[in-house]
């Protein structure tokens, strides 16, 4: 099986998918390959399952992916500062893969979309980090050596990739909203490559 890194989301209005394609773009760059997943939205009330293939859009990701890929970039939107329940209801399935180790040491990013500047984008991208912490995976942020970190007025931080999509959620990424997306995908593919001995 080629080497792949794993770029998992949830997205509500679309900013989180599209950053999660624009860190797709990034890792491929650095000679990876990006594999794009997502997670089925939940209900309160379960009438009916979700397709195991949606309609539209990235398709569901299953524990396989998450398996055997090579590093992960996880993206949720911001509820009240923490990630969305639906990607927090997918790592509370992978007990499996934490007690076979199956992410140990691999590298990992987190990046988020919230509709105001401080709606709780580093609090967001912090609670992403506990799950990645008990998988014993390798954290990695984005350094202040990327220009459009310290230069950002909308969503950037250290922790990840982030966006400010308004209260209507119909702000496009910044310029360098997007460069951090890109530049923080070149990054973990980056690593990846190094850790396979692919330099």
């Amino acid at each position: 099986m080629q080497p792949y890194v794993l770029v998992l989301y949830y997205s509500k209005y679309g900013s989180t998918r599209e950053m999660a394609h624009l860190i797709a773009d990034g890792i491929e760059s650095s000679g990876m390959t990006a594999r794009i997943r997502t997670v089925p939205n939940l209900s309160t009330v379960v009438t009916q399952a979700e397709p195991s293939i949606p309609a539209d859009g990235d398709i569901y990701c299953t524990l396989d992916d998450l398996t055997y890929c090579s590093g992960l970039a996880l993206g949720s939107p911001t509820r009240f500062g923490n990630m969305a329940s639906e990607m927090k209801y997918f790592w509370d399935q992978t007990t499996s893969l934490w007690l076979n180790g199956a992410l140990h040491n691999k590298p990992a990013c987190v990046f988020t979309s919230s509709g105001s500047m401080h709606g709780g984008q580093e609090s967001t991208l912090l609670s992403m980090l506990p799950p990645l912490f008990h998988h014993g995976m390798l954290i990695m942020g984005l350094p202040n050596s990327i220009p459009a970190l310290s230069n950002t007025k909308t969503g950037g931080t250290p922790y990840g990739a982030s966006h400010v999509s308004g209260p209507r959620h119909d702000q496009n990424l910044s310029a360098d909203e997007k460069i951090l997306c890109a530049a923080q995908g070149k990054r973990l593919g980056d690593v990846v490559k190094a850790l396979l001995g692919n330099v």
